[in-house]
């Protein structure tokens, strides 16, 4: 994309609807492989697939900010129609990824027993899930250069290649399910060695989808690719990303260990709400992913303009669909529940706290969008920093509502948490403008 090119609430949805259709199909792959081993009629290899799976997705989540490091920076680079950096760049991630998963393959055996200490399970499942770790594991340098191949995509606004990727791998994964457990009878490791090879196949058409990196010089330009300037920023941004993600992940997981202590049916109603925020989660990231993409390519021309109505188009519409989500969860709320949860008191207890999930969308969406947009200007050290703020003041809300309120003065905290993180990284707007003016990069 050149700095000519109109920034409009079509361009803007053009970005945004295939990665919202991308999202959707993620939860269908989980029930598949679900379903596949229930046909077994055994509820150990259901477990073994489900903490196997689960104990995997947090160690490959620690490298996500592969895939948003890697938006910023190429939409940066392509906002300053610089394509030799872009393809430069994509070789660079590529190689991170392959490297980074390759030591995940070495270091397996004390990573794994690690997990199993933090996350317990009878010596049927975790037998059963070793053996499906063990062998998914393999396809570890796949699964994480796909978080840079997914970003470098993103920032080029390609986004319906990015669908395209996700769609092919779960259909891979599901037709792959549905041989190996049911019509062969491999059990565990046949749901194992589906998503292995779906993952090295989905490398494979990642990399087809980025062949025009390959039609430039530059992506064996081996001076540039390991240029050092670039790869210390390279580094700090990643880092930065990196701790915010983990500092994230902190409120999350204390929020579920807060939930515990009020009782089973109160941290199961807690969980059942939580599927809620994903759902949000996964409507934003459409339009969060627009800001990377839009804001970075901005910032890269030095186009303050462009940046503001990037990110004014992008917010408008993250808006309207977080009021979307408000509406839905009134209406739909307690259905949804019922779905999810058959026990009549976690239903009676899930409706109790659901106006929080009826608040958080429109309360949630500041700080959803300008993580979208920072990550696009690679202002990574505030998004660092106003995590570290909310972390703080998200603690501190329920060190002193729990004690009065209980449960609902645990989501208040995380309520909290979501408009602190909005208005703090809203009062560094103006320093991000301003960097998009300056000459030469400040970000």
């Amino acid at each position: 994309m050149t700095d000519a090119t109109p920034i409009t609430h079509r361009r803007v949805l053009k970005v945004a609807v295939p990665i919202v259709l991308s999202n959707a199909t993620v939860p269908i792959l989980g029930a598949v492989d679900t379903g596949v081993v229930g046909q077994m009629g055994l509820a150990a290899p259901i477990g073994a697939v489900g903490i196997g799976a689960v104990i995997l997705s947090a160690i490959y989540w620690i490298f996500g900010f592969l895939r948003m490091g890697t938006t910023g920076l190429a939409a940066q680079a392509a906002g300053q129609g610089d394509q030799a950096e872009v393809a430069a760049l994509f070789t660079r991630v590529l190689m991170i990824g392959l490297v980074v998963g390759a030591i995940v393959i070495l270091i397996q055996i004390p990573l794994f027993a690690a997990a199993f200490l933090l996350a317990p399970a009878s010596q049927e499942v975790e037998t059963l899930a070793r053996d499906y770790m063990a062998i998914r594991v393999w396809s570890a340098p796949a699964a994480i250069a796909i978080f840079g191949i997914t970003g470098w995509l993103i920032a080029q606004e390609r986004t319906r290649a990015v669908l395209v990727l996700q769609i092919w791998m779960n259909l891979v994964n599901i037709v792959l399910d549905l041989w190996f457990v049911l019509g062969l009878g491999w059990g565990v490791g046949g749901v194992a060695l589906a998503t292995f090879l779906a993952e090295w196949s989905g490398l494979a058409l990642g990399l087809w989808l980025c062949r025009t990196a390959f039609g430039m010089p530059a992506w064996r330009d081996w001076a540039r690719v390991f240029d050092r300037h670039r790869l210390i920023r390279m580094a700090q941004v990643n880092s930065d990303i990196l701790i915010r993600s983990l500092l994230l992940q902190t409120v999350f997981v204390s929020f579920l260990f807060f939930g515990a202590g009020f009782g089973d049916v109160t941290l199961a109603a807690n969980q059942v709400l939580m599927q809620f925020l994903q759902i949000t989660s996964y409507a934003l990231d459409g339009f969060a992913f627009a800001a990377e993409a839009l804001v970075g390519q901005a910032m890269g021309a030095r186009a303050a303009p462009r940046l503001r109505r990037a990110a004014l188009l992008t917010s408008l519409w993250g808006l309207g669909a977080s009021v979307l989500m408000a509406l839905s969860f009134w209406v739909l709320g307690p259905a949804l529940i019922d779905l999810m949860a058959k026990a009549p008191e976690v239903q009676i207890e899930g409706r109790a706290y659901l106006p929080w999930m009826i608040v958080v969308p429109i309360l949630g969406v500041a700080s959803f969008m300008l993580d979208g947009i920072f990550i696009g200007a690679t202002r990574t050290a505030d998004m660092r920093n106003m995590m570290a703020i909310s972390a703080v003041i998200y603690f501190a809300a329920c060190l002193l509502l729990m004690p009065a309120f209980g449960n609902h003065g645990l989501w208040a905290a995380l309520l909290v948490s979501f408009v602190a993180r909005g208005v703090t990284l809203g009062l560094r707007y103006p320093a991000l403008e301003r960097a998009a003016e300056a000459p030469t990069g400040n970000s």
